[in-house]
């Protein structure tokens, strides 16, 4: 059997042409790489997957049939870790679940059912944490705006929680991880991408960005919070726990004002 490493151009339905060509040439995938990215297999023949809708669509409904609901949500959310080598991963539980005739996508018994469903999990808890440490800042433009960093690419799973929280608002989440963004106009969603100024910050405030009503709240909020916040009965360990140190960029009450 043919071996071969397969790079795409790093979307869901570019990684599900690879798994159809898998199938298609009958080769064994030793790695498959997002473009731009070395590869650490030197002996192997690289073939580059052009990404073709009908044929991610194909393997989507196979996918579908043979998946529970929340089987199929873990391939998804654990294809959004972004982590090195996932996308083998993915694809030797794709093909446990193309090889059995029952629904075997909760079978942890093995190993790559086991490795996605603990990667998902990492990734909802990266979602849960997104959606409830995000703080929106007012512009001037009257766009509550929000710049993320999270450690998973969750956007794309974040934005029908605050669209439906934040109907009546325009929106803008930008992840500067990324350098992607979601906007809401009232209406319906769209990805942006955009340069963001060096000063904007995450939290915080700038007069030159934002509605001055919005940074005295800010900063209403951090003096209220200093205010009832009994230092001697801080339980550090606790609120740690609660809220880890890389979240506290987020919060307002934790912000640095100039």
């Amino acid at each position: 059997m043919t071996e071969k490493v397969l790079t795409y151009d790093g979307t869901f339905m570019g990684f599900l042409c690879c798994v159809f060509l898998s199938y298609e040439q009958k080769i064994k995938v030793v790695e498959i790489i997002p473009a731009g990215l070395d590869q650490s297999q030197l002996f192997c023949e690289t073939e580059n997957v052009l990404t073709e809708e009908s044929k991610a669509l194909r393997v989507l409904k196979g996918l579908k049939t043979k998946t529970s609901s929340n089987g199929f949500l873990r391939i998804k959310w654990a294809f959004l870790s972004e982590e090195t080598g996932i996308e083998l991963k993915l694809l030797q539980m794709i093909n446990y679940i193309f090889s059995k005739k029952q629904k075997v996508d909760s079978d942890y018994s093995n190993p790559a059912v086991l490795e996605i469903t603990k990667t998902a999990k990492k990734v909802g808890r990266e979602k849960h944490r997104m959606e409830a440490f995000v703080r929106f800042r007012l512009t001037k433009d009257d766009i509550y705006f929000a710049i993320i960093e999270p450690d998973f690419n969750v956007l794309p799973i974040i934005k029908k929680h605050f669209k439906s929280r934040y109907a009546d608002q325009k929106w803008l989440i930008y992840d500067l991880k990324r350098k992607f963004g979601c906007f809401y106009d009232l209406n319906k969603t769209e990805y942006v991408s955009m340069d963001l100024p060096e000063d904007m910050g995450i939290s915080g405030g700038n007069l030159e960005y934002f509605d001055p009503g919005e940074i005295y709240f800010q900063k209403l909020w951090k003096e209220y919070f200093e205010a009832t916040n009994i230092k001697s009965r801080a339980n550090m360990r606790l609120h740690v726990q609660h809220v880890p140190k890389r979240y506290w960029k987020y919060l307002s009450e934790k912000s640095t004002f100039t």
